[in-house]
Formats: C-alpha cells, structure tokens, sequence
C-alpha cells in the first residue's frame, strides 16, 4: 500500500530513488510518536488514574532528555550515523511491550498501584533511546542527500508524515468512538510497535554517510558557555525563546488530560480536537513558510506570542463560564496548533539571523537544548501545581486557571521584550530544518540540538 501512494505522491525524480527508504521511515514513525508520546500517552497514563503531575512527567520526558543529544553526538565519529540511529531507533521499539501490557492487564485484573510508575519508566527509556538516535538522524540525511535534492526530499517528506499524522489521528479517534477505552488504547499502541518496527526496516535500508570527525566536548561546553554568557541579540532572543516554551508547552497535555478527567468528554473526541490542532498547525505552515522571506521573521513570532495570549484568555472564560462550549474548543485547537507553529516559522528564520557563521551550530544547539529543557521542566512543574487534594476532582483548577494566567501575562511581556530586538538584514539563509517537523513544533526544537554541521 505504501508503494502505490508513494508512486501517486512522489516526484518520478532519479536523484532521490536510492533514498526512498527514508520517505517510508518518515511515514511509519508518525504511527509511533503520535501515539506514544502524544494524546493517547495522557489518555492512557488519566484510564490508569494518573494524577497531572505523574501525567506531566510522562508527557515532559521528551523535552527533559534533549540535552542527551548533546552527548550522544559525541559517539557520533566512533559509531557512524547509520549505527547510532539505528541503536537509538531500534531499541526503543521494545519499551512498547509496556504500555501495549498495560492496556491489555488492566481491563482483566484491575488497575494496580504499580501500573503508572511502569508507565513512567516505559516514557523515560523510550524518549532516552530516541534521544540518543534523534542526534544522528538528521546529520545522517543531510550527509546522504545530494544538495541539489535536498528540498526535493524534505517538501516530500512533509506531505507523506503529514499524511500519516492525519491518518493516525483519525485512527485513534475512530478506535476511541467504537471500543472502550483499553481495547482502543491497546489498538493503538500495536499499530505504534508495527510503526516502529517497518520505520527501523527502512532506516537499515539507507546508505551511511562518511563520519564526522572527532568533537571536543570541552571546547564544544567552553563555545555553548561563550554565548549563554556574552550580551548580545542572540542571548536576548535565547531568554525569550525559553519563556515562550515554558510558557506554551504545558497547555496541550494538560488541557487533554483536563478534558478528560474533569469535564469527561469522551477520548474520540479529545483526539478529534488534536486532529484540528494538527490541522491548525499544517495550515499555518502552508500559509507562512512562503510569505517570511517578504515581511521578516519577527511579525510572525509576534503574532504566535499574541495567539497565544488570546488562546490563554479563552481558556480562562471556558474554565470559568464554559464560554463557546465545544464549538470553542474546536477554534482554541485550530488557535493551538497554529501558534505554534506560527512561532516554530518566525523562529527558523529568525534564529539564524543573530549568529555569525562560525556560531550557528552550538547556537542553535544551545538554543535547542535550553528551549526543550524549559518546556520540560514546566510541564513537570504545573503538573505538581495541578495536583488536587481530591482525587475525584481530578486536577486542581484554581491552579489550572494560575497557568493560563501566567501565559496570558507572560506572553505580554515576551511581546514587550520582542519589539526592542532588531531583525538583522541577512538575505540568502538556507532552511535550518526539514519542513514536515513545522507540523510538531513543540517537538521541533530538539532537532536543533545537533554538534554537526550539516552543511559540511
């Protein structure tokens, strides 16, 4: 079935024949990380009986364990691209049989103390494990890939993981509105295995690249040092990045799990909400990506940081009032995912602008890994906050209002702090990220982290 749609949708083009194996990873690891760090990891951690902050450690492992890439860029010359990703990639596939356990034992014997904590550490290996192979990944691809071919490749990519995205979350949505919830849940992380499993397959099938040569990791902590520490544009933007991440990124898996656990709306359709997000977010990336070069990054990180504001204000008159109902929440997703990645466009093209040469790299790798790191630790944090004394009550929501306060107010002074930053004339900077990762922008950001320069 993949060969025929790959056919329909693919360029006939020579130059990527010998690559094509890369598009088949691209479309069958969406099966797995839309599942198993995405809605459904909330849906199942709230059916186990979670509270927020177990939920939100789960969820921020993703975020927390990006500064490993750091690290395992580091094995990069001893192991090869190929290798790394592979080990990376193909051991995480086991820490499925947790989960997918989980949702085929609780329904039979009753959901057990030990059950979330197995949840948890299922989240910690497999987002340590695809930490470790996210740091060849790209440098892998960017390596392999004609130059000429590369945008090619990449515009590609984007429509074929878009495509699986759309289908998943159909999928799951479709599996939640026929079955009850652990038979849908147990579905779903299946169809995450056999993702994972065709996308390592296709994986094996690419060439290696040459290595990269030796990384000095003092030299590489002494450089990240230099620019966290000297004044300049870039550290000013670095601060505002780190808020807006800390900021935005509890707002998904919290507003789910309260979905679920306090207003009960049935798991079918918190998934159709995050199919609109998806859509939110796949519009805003075929709507701006061509329009940045004309008007400059910065109005667009201003308009996310504004989107964001307004998304805050209406989750507090829906908490409070139940303003819109569920017609509200359906714009407050389309709102959600094209903030983000609203924010991700201005970002990458931004970003680069405040960076000589000769810094890009560890700039964008600290930026990368601080912006991930933020968003994690918040997460994790709010997620405590939310608990409540009251276990019935399923999340504190005198603390769940502080947060989208906290949005509100930090967005408007993030805004603040935007407008005083100039936007340097710096024409002709290449893409510094494969377009389909603009559809998961809270993720994307870890794919900065990176001590290879792909462009050599």
């Amino acid at each position: 079935m993949f060969s025929r749609l790959s056919r329909l949708l693919l360029p006939d083009d020579p130059a990527l024949v010998p690559f094509r194996s890369g598009f088949r990873f691209s479309f069958f690891n969406a099966l797995t990380w839309q599942i198993a760090t995405g809605t459904p990891l909330v849906l199942l951690a709230e059916q186990l009986g979670a509270s927020p902050a177990q939920t939100g450690l789960a969820y921020s492992f993703v975020f927390l364990l990006t500064p490993v890439q750091i690290l395992s860029t580091a094995l990069l010359p001893r192991f090869g691209f190929k290798r790394l990703t592979l080990g990376g990639w193909g051991l995480r596939s086991f820490l499925l049989i947790i989960p997918l356990g989980l949702a085929a034992t609780a329904p039979l014997f009753g959901v057990r103390p030990w059950m979330v904590p197995a949840l948890i550490a299922s989240c910690f290996g497999f987002c340590l494990l695809r930490a470790m192979g996210m740091a060849a990944s790209l440098p892998w691809l960017f390596a392999i890939l004609p130059r000429e071919a590369r945008g090619r490749y990449f515009a590609s990519d984007q429509m074929l993981a878009g495509l699986s995205c759309m289908a998943t979350l159909i999928t799951c949505a479709l599996l939640f509105a026929l079955l009850p919830p652990y038979p849908a849940l147990f579905i779903q992380y299946l169809i995450a295995m056999v993702g994972s499993a065709v996308s390592y397959q296709a994986l094996r099938r690419l060439p290696d690249g040459p290595p990269p040569p030796t990384i000095g990791l003092r030299g590489i902590a002494a450089g990240l040092a230099r620019l966290a520490l000297k004044a300049s544009p870039f550290r000013s933007y670095l601060a505002i990045a780190i808020g807006c991440y800390a900021l935005t990124t509890p707002i998904a898996p919290f507003a789910a799990y309260h979905l679920k656990a306090v207003t009960g709306l049935p798991p079918g359709l918190i998934m159709l909400f995050e199919l609109l997000r998806y859509s939110g977010s796949a519009a805003c990336a075929w709507t701006l990506r061509k329009r940045i070069d004309a008007t400059g990054a910065r109005p667009y990180l201003l308009l996310s940081l504004a989107l964001h504001a307004a998304l805050a204000a209406y989750w507090l008159l829906f908490l409070r009032y139940g303003l819109g109902g569920r017609g509200g929440l359906v714009l407050a997703y389309l709102t959600m995912g094209f903030a983000g990645t609203c924010w991700m466009t201005g970002n990458l093209g931004y970003l680069p602008k405040l960076m000589t040469e000769d810094q890009r790299t560890l700039g964008l790798t600290l930026h990368g890994a601080l912006a991930s790191l933020a968003g994690g630790i918040a997460t994790t944090a709010w997620g405590v906050a939310l608990r409540s004394a009251n276990p019935a009550a399923g999340m504190n929501l005198a603390a769940f209002q502080i947060l989208f306060v906290a949005a509100l107010l930090g967005c408007g002074i993030l805004v603040l702090r935007l407008t005083r930053l100039p936007e340097p004339d710096a024409p002709g900077i290449d893409p510094i990220l494969p377009g389909s990762l603009l559809l998961r922008p809270n993720r994307a950001v870890s794919y900065l982290v990176n001590l290879v320069d792909p462009r050599k």
